[in-house]
């Protein structure tokens, strides 16, 4: 019998905070995850992404609990002579656990495509660091074509890179920052799609597909069991909001536990 992945919540908080408001933040969102019963027992897996400059005291605010912190880039360079970036080697050193890479606004603000993703995606992977992928198409349509949008996206960024576990979080560009996420069959139909092509990469051993763009409370129960968890953004500003979207993972959890994995 198959061991079940951890289900997992991960929150990033982009650029809505200052950086004391972000490290109260930070302590609250650790305090109240780690104290979790799916969490402690290690069925509900939690990342929390700040901004750069919150990252060191964020990982010493996680030390000893299972809470792991990630940042929301990473240099696609070893390091050396490029300002202002911050290399997965530097993160790694301070304890970041995760990165995020190729969000929707990051390609379409700054300008990143597919190779840059790519190679953000093998540095991150070099230095044991895991990469959050964002994927997703940039219009509605029906799911066929997400699938076909995301796919690529996926191979683009894995072709090249080293071996490891990634985190494919399962952004539609147009449902980020929308009132409501995208319906749940589509999202069930391409987060199933892209599982079923993870488990079919021995490279890949070990990675889940999580969905963001403006998800909230209720919705990992609609999903249920084709997606590995969820990515919050908003959403996750309340701690109650957060807590009820672990108490959803600890019963998603749950069931696939008695469903055998």
């Amino acid at each position: 019998m198959s061991v079940p992945s951890p289900v997992l919540v991960g929150v990033s908080l982009k650029m809505y905070f200052g950086h004391r408001e972000a490290l109260d933040w930070i302590r609250r969102a650790v305090g109240l995850a780690s104290a979790h019963v799916g969490v402690r027992s290690g069925d509900v897996g939690v990342f929390l992404i700040p901004g750069y400059l919150a990252v060191v005291e964020a990982a010493d605010a996680a030390a000893g609990t299972p809470v792991l912190i990630g940042a929301q880039d990473v240099a696609a360079s070893e390091p050396g002579p490029f300002t202002g970036e911050v290399s997965a080697a530097e993160l790694a050193e301070v304890g970041v656990r995760v990165a995020e890479i190729g969000h929707a606004e990051r390609r379409r603000l700054f300008g990143e495509d597919d190779a840059v993703v790519a190679a953000k995606t093998a540095s991150a992977l070099r230095h044991r660091v895991t990469p959050v992928l964002c994927v997703g198409e940039s219009e509605p349509g029906d799911a066929d074509a997400a699938i076909a949008a995301t796919r690529r996206q996926v191979r683009a960024a894995l072709a090249d890179a080293p071996r490891g576990a990634v985190v494919l979080a399962y952004e539609p560009v147009w449902a980020i920052g929308a009132a409501e996420p995208a319906p749940d069959a589509h999202i069930r139909a391409v987060c199933a799609a892209l599982r079923a092509d993870l488990a079919g990469d021995p490279a890949r051993a070990g990675s889940s597909v999580i969905y963001g763009g403006s998800a909230g409370p209720g919705l990992l129960t609609r999903l249920g069991d084709d997606v590995d968890g969820l990515f919050l953004g908003r959403f996750a500003h309340d701690p109650a909001a957060l807590t009820a979207v672990l108490d959803e993972a600890t019963a998603l959890a749950a069931g696939r536990k008695a469903a055998g994995g």
